[in-house]
């Protein structure tokens, strides 16, 4: 059959959660033994290297200046469709095939929607709605976020698949110390340091991992804190928060870091640390671990899921538990050591080959 993506995600230069997804589903389903055509759909044209031309497969690249999925993408569904359209980032247009499987990745502007911003949460919850809706199939990338769309939206359990997403086979534990020393000085990273890598928005509760690293300065010699990301919604108050708790000194705001640079970057850390509010899956854990970088994470939505028993959990709102829990990482090598191998076992779990030969299987079995 003829199978149809929405691609426009995939190309994008930064790349984050989403994008990342996007771009490591349709590569590995693009790996997978060729019984099926491809056609991908872009809204510019992407970097060569990304799809290489293989046979069975076509590039279709619509550049339109706005509503790109609405209006250019309905107008090719309307007339030239696929057998199945894919669409591996929440919006399905609103033209499309009868068989339309969708990505839903989290629910967490219901959970928490003074973290964004008021047109983004009605968008949201408006469109997911929706595709949930219409879709012939739903992919859920956990188990909590399924369980959100069934108790939220009322989404039939049957008409939903989870699965997990992979973790990159690229990223892994650097070894040379000369590469971590170069990739943190590129980064302007000195010394020991604590390391959280995500957008800079509210969802991501940064302003609580600054007071929880503020009390442990208070316990003594402590690494910097190194908060890597692109700048999200609303995250203003983040940097404000930085100045009310006198850590301008303390804390380095690299900005994006390029994936190549990731590696390197996780395994010099000390500790990861990712203690969103929610998460839909959550893959710099796993990331962390496949550097061998102990992680500390909330113990709330789809974290417990994809840490298992590989992280040391805890409670989001609990700051003094925070501060706690990041000193014992810091200073028990037993459990540290322990978190590592466990960390180690646990990304085992999770590959991108799996997400992809899972999801074909869904896609076959929408028609």
């Amino acid at each position: 059959m003829l199978i149809g993506i929405d691609a426009s995600r995939a190309a994008v230069q930064e790349r984050t959660g989403t994008e990342n997804y996007s771009l490591n589903v349709i590569r590995h389903l693009l790996s997978l033994e060729r019984s099926h055509r491809y056609r991908l759909y872009f809204n510019r044209l992407p970097s060569a290297e990304l799809f290489p031309m293989a046979a069975g497969l076509e590039l279709r690249v619509m550049p339109f200046p706005r509503l790109w999925t609405h209006l250019r993408l309905s107008w090719e569904m309307a007339r030239y469709p696929p057998d199945v359209l894919f669409v591996p980032a929440h919006v399905l247009p609103l033209v499309h095939p009868p068989s339309s499987v969708v990505t839903v990745h989290d629910l967490g502007y219901l959970y928490y929607p003074e973290a964004h911003r008021p047109l983004d949460r009605l968008y949201l919850d408006l469109s997911t709605r929706y595709n949930a809706r219409v879709a012939s199939r739903v992919i859920a990338i956990s188990q909590a976020t399924k369980d959100d769309l069934i108790q939220h939206y009322g989404v039939e359990p049957d008409k939903i698949t989870v699965v997990y997403s992979g973790c990159d086979g690229t990223i892994q534990t650097v070894e040379d110390e000369a590469t971590i020393k170069a990739v943190k000085a590129r980064h302007g990273i000195q010394g020991d340091y604590i390391l959280y890598v995500g957008t800079l928005q509210p969802r991501k509760n940064l302003k609580r991992l600054l007071e929880a690293y503020a009390l442990l300065r208070k316990q003594g010699e402590t690494p910097h804190l190194v908060i890597a990301g692109r700048k999200g919604w609303l995250y203003e108050q983040i940097f404000q928060q930085v100045e009310k708790l006198g850590l301008k000194a303390e804390v380095t705001f690299p900005g994006y870091v390029p994936q190549d640079n990731l590696p390197a970057l996780l395994s010099g850390a000390r500790l990861f640390v990712l203690p969103s509010l929610y998460e839909g899956f959550g893959l710099p854990v796993l990331e962390a671990m496949a550097c061998g970088t102990p992680v500390l994470c909330s113990n709330v939505s789809s974290l417990p899921e994809v840490a298992g028993n590989a992280a040391l959990l805890v409670d989001p709102l609990d700051v003094e538990g925070m501060a706690e829990a990041m000193n014992r990482v810091l200073q028990d090598e037993e459990l540290r050591a322990r978190l590592v191998e466990r960390g180690r076992q646990q990304v085992r779990r999770f590959s991108w080959e799996r997400c992809a030969r899972e999801t074909l299987t869904v896609l076959e079995n929408s028609l």
